[in-house]
């Protein structure tokens, strides 16, 4: 019984579906993974320039609205589990929290 359960697994592992989910969860995994990077250069630019008014903070506030609403929502949906796509939500509004403070930060004059 063992033995025919994991052939229907390795059979099943090898069809062109799942080859297309396999990709796209690794492509998931890469371009999000560059997406919690790509804040580190924005955070960089408004520290060491000290000005935050080339950056909007509607765009940071309404960014950081979205990701953190869309991982209480994959988490409601979810049954209340968080998953990698939970995490990488709550991780987008972390950063997107982050720009926020340091934009906020630089406006109220705290760096003079």
């Amino acid at each position: 019984m063992t033995d025919s359960i994991s052939a229907t697994r390795a059979a099943s592992r090898s069809t062109p579906r799942s080859l297309y989910l396999d990709a796209l969860a690794l492509a998931f995994a890469l371009f999000n993974s560059a997406r919690l990077v790509s804040y580190l250069p924005t955070l960089w630019a408004i520290q060491s320039s000290g000005d935050s008014g080339q950056h909007s903070l509607w765009t940071w506030c309404c960014w950081f609205g979205a990701n953190l609403t869309m991982a209480a929502w994959v988490r409601e949906q979810n049954g209340g589990r968080c998953d990698r796509l939970v995490a990488l939500n709550a991780g987008n509004a972390l950063m997107c929290a982050a720009t926020i403070v340091l934009i906020v930060f630089h406006r109220s004059g705290g760096a003079s």
